[in-house]
């Protein structure tokens, strides 16, 4: 379920570099809608959500079989996006601060990230 509410939340995300055509995504999403619902899909970019909270097991199925099959058909065996990082849109808790400067004082530098097109000499 993961996956297919994943691919079709990025297919109506208004992404400028993800790797599958603006007529791919509406094709995906509007197929999968059509899998859970009787009338047409939204318009509206804000109302293009994919609820299947009331879907069945098949339903699961046959957006899932739908979306590997398009991506398939149109050669797109892996889904990259470059998406830059946004700003927290919720301060934390009063609650939750003693956890996090726990965390800081265990964790103080950022992560090293490994990039897998240059990983590092070994």
């Amino acid at each position: 379920m993961q996956f297919v509410l994943f691919v079709s939340a990025l297919c109506t995300a208004d992404l400028a570099t993800i790797n599958i055509p603006s007529e791919l995504r509406t094709t995906i999403f509007d197929r999968c809608w059509a899998l859970s619902h009787t009338e047409p899909p939204p318009t509206d970019p804000k109302e293009r959500v994919l609820d299947l909270r009331e879907g069945t097991e098949l339903t699961l199925e046959a957006c899932l079989s739908t979306i590997r099959s398009l991506l398939t058909d149109a050669g797109i065996s892996t889904i990259t996006w470059d998406h830059p990082v946004s700003e927290p849109t919720h301060e934390s808790t009063p609650a939750a601060k003693p956890l996090i400067d726990r965390l800081g004082q265990l964790y103080p530098e950022p992560p090293e990230i490994v990039d897998p097109e240059s990983p590092a000499a070994g």
